[in-house]
């Protein structure tokens, strides 16, 4: 059960804004807060690596928190400074080759599109994208059948896109690529904190993730999931450094035998601590309590949305997430989110350049308002909001 009240007088955000925006960057709640600001006042008292050494224990939690959300072990997890950065050192890893396939989704996220195509530009390598079901994300059977033909390097897949309510089905396509020896990147950015994400049903070899979003820890950190697998093969990013491997001689090194060959040296260890007390808030509160809670409230804005006149809902699927966009025939979306800001609700665009193909499908040129509702939220504020948006339409 969620203790609403309990959960408000933890967020001191929620005393200044309505915030729907946690698709973005949520609120974080007071334990969080105060893990960041007394670190930063322990490193200004006694020096930033003193500090370090002194709660290096409480810094270890970090690993245990985050492989607790999970299923998976601290071992597997290594610490990286934004999602982006985690899926980036995934991909160097593996030692792509001209006409190696990766085979993906029309809906991955945009920076993992961009890395996609400047490996192609550089390596020769082909991105292949997998067909959609009509309204229903990628089609589980069309990645089959071309991971059948094409034998892909890689099968990267975002979970929940940025640009839609829509979940893709990672479990089914992880089962695929376990079946056929297929390394399985998946992006679970926007799912980890507002959905259960369970590697060992995934059955993935990499997940990638920030801490800002439905986690509501604080900007600037991220993490990587790595599987045992993985590391037993002995992937590595590209570029390691002195904490993800020892230089033995003058020309050899040893990996870290963890994750911790993915990470780099140098830490914001006052962001590992706040997002550690975010991971452990998010596993209190309980992830089940937080889905059914957070499918609760899109089930009650979602009609209240589409009924507004001119408004048009953007998201499909059979299973859909904390994630409404919408467009207006009357007003243009950043005119609709700056509206929304005068009155202190939090909202946020999705562009077209960040979904080119999704949003070129659904007849649309320019961006969309994308509205986050997370379990802190109340129907006081769904209401406010729909109210607004009303009056903004005109």
């Amino acid at each position: 059960m969620i203790n609403l009240p309990a959960l408000r007088a933890d967020t001191p955000g929620t005393q200044y804004v309505t915030h729907f925006n946690s698709a973005g960057a949520s609120l974080m709640p007071q334990p969080v807060i105060d893990a960041i600001t007394g670190h930063i006042a322990l490193e200004a008292q006694m020096g930033g690596y003193e500090a370090a050494e002194l709660r290096k224990d409480a810094i270890r939690g970090f690993y245990t928190a985050t492989a607790d959300l999970l299923n998976a072990k601290p071992e597997n997890i290594a610490g990286t400074s934004n999602a982006t950065d985690a899926y980036a050192r995934a991909l160097s890893a593996i030692p792509f080759r001209r006409d190696d396939v990766i085979l993906t989704t029309n809906n991955d996220y945009v920076s993992n599109q961009l890395a996609f195509l400047s490996l192609q530009k550089r390596y020769g390598i082909r991105v292949v994208r997998a067909e959609d079901e009509l309204n229903n994300g990628v089609s589980v059977d069309d990645m089959a059948a071309k991971i059948r033909e094409l034998r892909p390097r890689l099968v990267a897949v975002t979970h929940v896109p940025t640009n839609s309510g829509l979940v893709q089905p990672v479990a089914a396509i992880g089962a695929l690529c376990r079946e056929h020896d297929v390394l399985y990147l998946v992006d679970a950015c926007q799912s980890v904190g507002q959905l259960p994400v369970d590697v060992m049903q995934i059955q993935c070899d990499f997940l990638s993730a920030t801490c800002r979003k439905f986690l509501r820890g604080p900007r600037g950190i991220g993490f990587l999931y790595v599987s045992d697998r993985v590391l037993q093969d002995g992937y590595a990013p590209l570029f390691v450094d002195l904490h993800g491997a020892g230089w033995e001689s003058a020309n050899t090194f040893r990996l870290e035998p963890t994750a911790v060959r993915f990470e780099d040296w140098e830490f914001s260890y006052a962001l590992v601590l706040g997002a550690a007390e975010a991971h452990r808030y998010a596993l209190t509160v309980g992830l089940e309590n937080i889905a059914q809670r957070n499918a609760e409230l899109c089930a009650t804005l979602r009609p209240k949305l589409s009924a507004l006149p001119g408004v048009r809902l953007l998201d499909e699927g059979t299973h859909l997430s904390s994630i409404i966009t919408l467009v207006s025939d009357h007003k243009p979306a950043a005119r609709l989110k700056t509206r929304l800001l005068t009155e202190h609700i939090n909202t946020s665009l999705s562009v077209y350049g960040g979904a080119i193909i999704d949003y070129g499908r659904k007849g649309m040129t320019t961006a969309a308002l994308r509205i986050s509702p997370h379990y802190f939220n109340t129907g006081e504020e769904m209401d406010r909001l729909v109210d607004t948006l009303s009056d903004a339409l005109w």
